[in-house]
């Protein structure tokens, strides 16, 4: 238990990114709109995407290199893939992660004298210093913090709102169709983004270097991979605690819940309070806030590490991840482009985050063959290979993509 407790570090990373928009509006969400069965496609999604996750830290523990180092291995043209992915995630994630924290701040604590843009500007600001400044372990120890003041909050949330019970029906309210065209979008939304997508592979599995350069001793796999299980398994609890919290305050109220992430947060806090009380209103705004705040964090983190990996699988010579100050230089680019984004595309950043979640769906099969590719390549011993009972859960896993992405593809035709 000691050992696993020092080993904490890529698994609470993967946590505290995870959780975002997708716990935050989409389970509740899911909850409010269609009550206790969507804890089926939560559970069906983290359980059958987990292999494409697990393959990251098992590749880097194993072999000590980058799971984009196993791309490049396979090929170029899977690097060009996966560098491509990550370009369009570049321009578009840290931009609308920013803002809806940005607004969230602005709602939940009663800023009104400034602007979401400078609010945002200065969470870009505080957040670069905090990872340039502190770097992984900085990251690593605070996340910590973050995780369990989160799950504490979130925790004493769901357990007051069980014990309050179930709002009651509206006299005409009527429950929505989880198998027609808007329930069906619903349902791609919440299971392409739950936990997380596919190529935040790529970043556990860096989390996962830098954790092996902290380490005296290199972890074992087992105690890699149980360090893993720990935030996987938060991952998907934590989901369950906002769809519970969704289901038994808002199913059968009738309320129309907004679309945008920021008023949907403020809809839920208000809704809250008036059903439990004024007072429980700390509880939900802190882990409203925390949960975006740590999402941004561990984003801004990931998307700085993986380009910088990615340059430099694409131009060996240049020795661009070893330099002194690369990665501060990358956090303070992504920190710079995102802002341009957020000026110039504050309009149409519901088109950009379209084209992100749309490149992300339809890669998500591709991808999640290359990581089970590269982690039954040569390059791992064969006493370290997934067993059976994993490939099959992930041959499971890549036709429920597969399916999904043609589905979506097919849905956005019509």
């Amino acid at each position: 238990m000691k050992a696993l407790l020092k080993a904490l570090g890529p698994g609470l990373l993967f946590a505290s990114m995870a959780i975002g928009t997708s716990h935050l509006v989409l389970s509740t969400k899911a909850g409010a709109q269609y009550g206790w069965v969507m804890v089926i496609p939560i559970l069906l999604a983290n359980l059958l995407k987990y292999p494409f996750f697990e393959f990251g830290v098992r590749y880097t523990t194993v072999t000590e290199k980058s799971l984009i180092e196993g791309y490049t291995n396979l090929g170029k043209t899977y690097l060009y893939i996966y560098a491509f992915v990550t370009l369009i995630s570049t321009f578009t994630i840290l931009a609308a992660l920013y803002v809806v924290t940005a607004g969230l701040f602005m709602n939940l604590f009663g800023v009104t004298s400034v602007g979401a843009g400078t609010i945002s500007f200065c969470l870009f600001v505080f957040i670069s210093l905090l990872l340039i400044i502190g770097k992984y372990q900085f990251l690593e120890r605070s996340l910590k913090a973050v995780i369990s003041i989160l799950f504490i909050a979130l925790l004493i949330t769901t357990l007051m709102v069980l014990q309050k019970g179930p709002v009651p029906n509206a006299e005409s309210y009527q429950r929505p169709e989880i198998f027609n065209e808007v329930g069906i979008l619903f349902l791609i939304g919440l299971v392409g983004w739950m936990p997380t997508a596919v190529e935040a592979s790529g970043w556990v599995s860096l989390w996962g270097m830098e954790n092996l350069k902290t380490m005296k001793n290199k972890p074992t796999l087992k105690l890699a991979l149980q360090e893993f299980n720990v935030g996987y398994i938060l991952t998907a609890v934590l989901a369950l605690f906002f769809m519970i919290i969704g289901w038994m305050t808002l199913y059968g109220t009738g309320t129309k819940l907004s679309g945008n992430a920021v008023v949907f947060a403020d809809q839920l806090v208000n809704l809250f309070t008036t059903h439990i009380g004024s007072w429980a209103y700390f509880f939900i705004a802190v882990a409203a806030f925390a949960t975006m705040f740590s999402t941004c964090m561990t984003a801004h983190d990931a998307i700085s590490r993986v380009s910088l990996d990615v340059l430099q699988k694409l131009y060996p010579k240049k020795n661009i991840y070893d330099q002194k100050h690369a990665f501060a230089l990358m956090v303070i680019v992504m920190a710079w482009i995102n802002w341009i984004v957020i000026s110039l595309f504050s309009a149409n950043m519901g088109k950009l985050v379209a084209l992100a979640t749309f490149v992300s769906f339809v890669f998500a099969p591709l991808l999640g063959w290359m990581n089970l590719k590269t982690v039954t390549g040569k390059d791992v011993p064969d006493e370290h290979k997934p067993k059976m009972g994993l490939k099959v859960l992930t041959y499971c896993g890549m036709v429920f993509l597969s399916l999904f992405a043609l589905y979506y593809c097919w849905m956005l035709l019509l």
